[in-house]
């Protein structure tokens, strides 16, 4: 699904991207590095040349150098409207005060680099701290206004080895592996359990963004506490980097929800059926928030896949739950919906009225900047009504204090499946989007906090598995 992170990175008119810090004391931190990120794929296409009376490159260098000299009010002031409503100069000067005590003094920064499309512009600034390595995210709309701002981690790339990377004392080995072919390929972890197969096997499907192959979310890597968690149970687990991330470039275009969820599926699903030492018939797909969306279609595409997991699944249309989740978070930053905020989420509502009218539209008009063609091949996906045309077995998995799946898309799952013997549910009472346990109302601040998916949930998924019925 989309996590209201991951919408927070895209309703900027800019393609999702990556990156996290903490804020407002935490609550900023998130909004820093996820309005900011949502700049990162607007500019997967080629670079073209900007404008001849603006440099973003001297642009992006001038807000860096203010936020040094400490003038946080000056940056503030080249926020566009969704920007200025989401985060307050004061927030984002405790947000950068909460970066510094992370990281450190600033050593130097390195050369920018700058992409442009159609009238945008998106430039990375390398920053060395004394601490670390981050890099920063600054987007310019065809106003010339901040459209997104972003300090993240330095991206280093993940070196493939075959040798066993479980922890140690681990009944479980990991290795390097590839979804895919060629230059399409994707890289990828495969968990096989110790001793004699053949194990049962699950193929884990993100979210949205262009996430890797943990779906990490600040400290948080949900998808690879439930791999080793099932790995250790006896269950083999492949996990991938998304293509948005591994090959942003392919989505050009705007690509389709299928290129960038479905098709990677189903191509694990039949890698994990020819492997040695795995049951090919015993082969399932769990898939979170939008991933869990798309497994009903990713089974009807391959029906050997066993059965289906389903955890954190939108049940409802996702462009109206964006529409409510930006009006949620606007709710959560200070407790009310302030005229700017009413604005931009009107925009946002005209904006998705004129992709479901067929309106011709740039990207930049669409949604979160993600192309129009992009969108409709979302609004085509009915969950509810391709899980029912399906035959395999399902698992919707929830947890109660979830701020982007709510009840309501519980319920509709509910509705639909109640009375269904081949649909199975677990509602967790104290589990948020991530399926990490905590307390009181759920809040974006938890993001930021280090914790682990519950064992409750991995050990109920595992004893689910374990009791289809083997074909």
């Amino acid at each position: 699904m989309i996590h209201v992170i991951r919408q927070i990175e895209r309703r900027l008119g800019h393609r999702p991207g990556e990156g996290r810090i903490a804020a407002r004391a935490a609550l900023l931190s998130v909004l820093l590095l996820l309005l900011g990120a949502g700049a990162l794929l607007s500019s997967r296409a080629d670079a073209q040349d900007g404008a001849q009376d603006f440099d973003p490159a001297r642009e992006a260098q001038t807000m860096l150098d203010a936020l040094d000299a400490g003038d946080v009010a000056a940056v503030h002031a080249r926020f566009d409207t969704a920007m200025s409503a989401a985060v307050s100069a004061e927030q984002l000067a405790q947000g950068l005060g909460a970066l510094a005590t992370r990281v450190g003094a600033l050593q130097s920064r390195g050369e920018p680099d700058v992409k442009t499309r159609d009238d945008s512009a998106l430039v990375t600034v390398p920053l060395h701290y004394e601490r670390g390595e981050l890099t920063a995210i600054i987007a310019f709309d065809s106003e010339r206004k901040v459209s997104g701002f972003a300090i993240r981690p330095a991206q280093t790339a993940k070196l493939a080895t075959a040798a066993p990377m479980a922890p140690e004392g681990a009944h479980y080995r990991e290795t390097e592996s590839s979804v895919g072919e060629g230059g399409n390929a994707l890289p990828a972890t495969l968990g096989m359990p110790n001793g004699k197969g053949p194990f049962p096997a699950v193929v884990l499907v993100h979210g949205s963004g262009p996430q890797d192959r943990d779906s990490t979310i600040g400290p948080n890597r949900p998808l690879l506490d439930i791999a080793r968690g099932l790995a250790e149970r006896g269950i083999a687990v492949l996990r991938y980097e998304k293509r948005t991330r591994a090959h942003p470039q392919q989505f050009a275009d705007g690509g389709s929800i299928d290129l960038e969820t479905t098709d990677d599926a189903v191509t694990a699903a039949a890698l994990l059926r020819g492997l040695p030492d795995i049951d090919a018939k015993r082969v399932f797909v769990l898939g979170h928030s939008q991933g869990g969306m798309m497994a009903p279609r990713i089974g009807a595409r391959d029906p050997q896949i066993a059965g289906l997991i389903l955890l954190a699944a939108p049940s409802r249309p996702l462009l109206d739950i964006l529409i409510e989740q930006n009006r949620r978070l606007a709710i959560l930053n200070d407790g009310t919906v302030s005229d700017a905020e009413n604005t931009a989420i009107q925009r946002l509502a005209d904006s998705v009225s004129a992709v479901r009218k067929g309106r011709e539209m740039t990207a930049a008009q669409s949604p979160m900047g993600l192309s129009p063609a992009y969108w409709r091949s979302v609004e085509a996906v009915d969950a509810v009504a391709e899980a029912k045309a399906i035959a395999q077995p399902m698992l919707i998995l929830q947890g109660a204090r979830d701020i982007q799946v709510v009840d309501a898309d519980w319920q509709g799952w509910k509705a639909a499946f109640h009375d269904t013997p081949r649909v199975t549910f677990k509602l967790y009472e104290t589990l948020n989007h991530l399926g990490i346990p905590g307390e009181g109302d759920g809040n974006l601040q938890e993001y930021q906090t280090p914790g682990h998916v519950a064992q409750e949930l991995i050990a109920d998924v595992a004893a689910w598995i374990a009791a289809q019925p083997k074909q």
